[in-house]
């Protein structure tokens, strides 16, 4: 006999079957939801008029969303600029400038794919470009090949966490609660500190090899270097300063609350396709041009039919989990662990680093986040409380910010994974045959440990995170009382005392009367008691 504590179980290890068999995730979801949700109807749990929420939030929670038009907007972007050959012109520069050092390349590599990821905020596009450029330089100086490709899987996967990132986006469309939600924004505004401190930490990495082993990233020779002086600075300086512009276009409208997320994607997508068409000479003319803007629309289509099929399914199970008490069954099992919200995060983020493993970052976004999201809130809220003044609204829209920034840092690693990351693949389908398979999996360990380091920094430091967050104001302090006089430079007729307005919000009556009325003078006293 199923009881209703079963089922929450039993929904989890049938989605886990479908997808062990090998059946697309988007419509395992939707079939275990309606097979399970057929069974509750039958069993008691909920009546057949129940279901009737799952075509209503698919329509007014999925197709009516405005913020998930961003996605094929910043795809768009990110597909355009992937063949424009932008990054072929900035990693040149950056090679010109830091090649003389060890290790140069390395961080030419690092530096320019932040500022890619800044720009269109998808891993294939930046790990197919990077390597196609950078891969045959690094092996024509020498650079060891685990660190060469170690280095370009890793830095694609730096566009997690670089806003514009989807990933930035669809965690904000999923991290909500009937009290609390994170908005685009202040995702991206969350998420700054820990990206430059994800580059900072892997161009650590490259110097610290530089020293010990000296021999694995030499310079490049002196007379190999092409472009000295003002003629290497307007080289870098032409690239940068259209980067730059589109950048402001993107992020900056953001923040300064000029456009929405939605149209300023727009805005990135215009700004994308005109600086193809500036540099339509080095693409090879006006019809290659009109090619790569009709293959971004395809690969566009594509990416975004795949976001959408997905939220379809995670509704349909997320409704019918959520009727068997799914959300207290999740709550149950996260809020009563030894060690509080240290335990939490440790926990929810090492089985999602072992999730990774099998399931890509939309499908554990999409299941997982919106039954954790309200634990997070509840668990988290309390740690931010004293930073944010104590104002528990401001706090526990932090508290999922920090929880969605977190593991948002922690998934970059599902790129990564071997033997399944996407990255590796992507790095695979274009190195040349005499890069081994092996030198690319040893390769991606080092950088996927770096990776669980920044995530364990972001967890025990939130203050990265909230820094550049809007803290709202403080709540008057209990017991506090305002006094507002108010005196006119005209007596009152006839009356020589004044009009008092005593205000008690404890829902009590005042703790005394009011004191004799005094002369000229109007006062309001607010007494704030709870």
């Amino acid at each position: 006999m199923i009881t209703l504590e079963m089922m929450p179980l039993l929904m989890f290890a049938g989605l886990v079957l479908f997808m062990l068999v090998g059946f697309p995730v988007a419509f395992s979801l939707m079939a275990v939801g309606l097979f399970f949700g057929f069974i509750s109807i039958e069993m008691g749990f909920f009546t057949l008029s129940f279901l009737q929420a799952i075509p209503q939030r698919i329509f007014g929670s999925v197709i009516a969303n405005e913020l998930l038009l961003a996605i094929p907007f910043f795809t768009f972007m990110g597909a355009v600029l992937e063949r424009s050959r932008l990054a072929e012109d900035m990693l040149d520069s950056m090679g010109q400038l830091f090649g003389r050092v060890r290790g140069g390349l390395g961080y030419s590599v690092i530096l320019v794919s932040f500022v890619l990821g800044a720009i269109t905020g998808t891993v294939a596009a930046q790990v197919i470009a990077m390597a196609m450029i950078s891969l045959p330089v690094m092996m024509r100086y020498g650079y060891n090949m685990r660190y060469t490709t170690g280095v370009l899987a890793a830095s694609g996967t730096i566009a997690q966490i670089v806003p514009p990132s989807l990933v930035l986006i669809i965690l904000a469309d999923q991290l909500k609660t009937p009290t609390a939600s994170a908005d685009v924004g202040s995702m991206y505004l969350g998420a700054w500190i820990p990206a430059a401190m994800q580059i900072g930490l892997f161009m650590l990495y490259t110097f610290f090899l530089t020293r010990i082993k000296p021999e694995w990233l030499p310079g490049i020779p002196e007379n190999e270097i092409t472009l000295k002086g003002s003629a290497l600075w307007k080289k870098a300086l032409r690239g940068i300063i259209p980067t730059a512009v589109l950048i402001f276009l993107v992020l900056g409208t953001i923040m300064l609350g000029i456009a929405t997320p939605t149209e300023s994607g727009a805005m990135g997508a215009m700004g994308a396709v005109f600086l193809a068409y500036l540099r339509r000479k080095q693409l090879g003319g006006t019809a290659e041009w009109w090619s790569l803007i009709k293959q971004a629309y395809k690969n566009t289509a594509r990416i975004t039919s795949m976001v959408i099929f997905i939220l379809i399914g995670a509704t349909t199970f997320s409704v019918v989990f959520q009727g068997v008490d799914g959300g207290h069954w999740v709550e149950s099992l996260f809020s009563d662990l030894p060690g509080g919200w240290v335990s939490f995060m440790l926990i929810v983020n090492l089985f999602i680093f072992f999730l990774a493993f099998f399931l890509d970052f939309f499908e554990i976004v999409f299941i997982l986040v919106p039954l954790l999201a309200p634990v997070a809130q509840k668990i988290l809220t309390p740690v931010l409380l004293a930073s944010f003044g104590g104002n528990e609204q401001a706090a526990a829209t932090g508290a999922l910010i920090w929880f969605g920034i977190t593991l948002s840092v922690n998934i970059q690693t599902s790129f990564m994974h071997p033997p399944f990351g996407f990255a590796l693949f992507y790095l695979r389908g274009v190195a040349p045959k005499e890069v081994k398979s092996s030198d690319i999996y040893w390769g991606a360990l080092p950088w996927v440990g770096l990776q669980m380091i920044m995530t364990l920094i972001v967890m025990f430091s939130p203050g990265l995170v909230t820094t550049l967050l809007d803290k709202g104001h403080a709540p008057a302090p209990k017991g506090q009382e305002i006094n507002f006089q108010m005196e006119s430079s005209s007596k009152p007729a006839a009356s020589s005392g004044s009009n008092e307005l005593q205000f008690n919000l404890d829902g009590q009556a005042p703790a005394k009367p009011p004191e004799p009325a005094k002369k000229d003078s109007n006062e309001l006293n607010f007494q704030l008691d709870k």
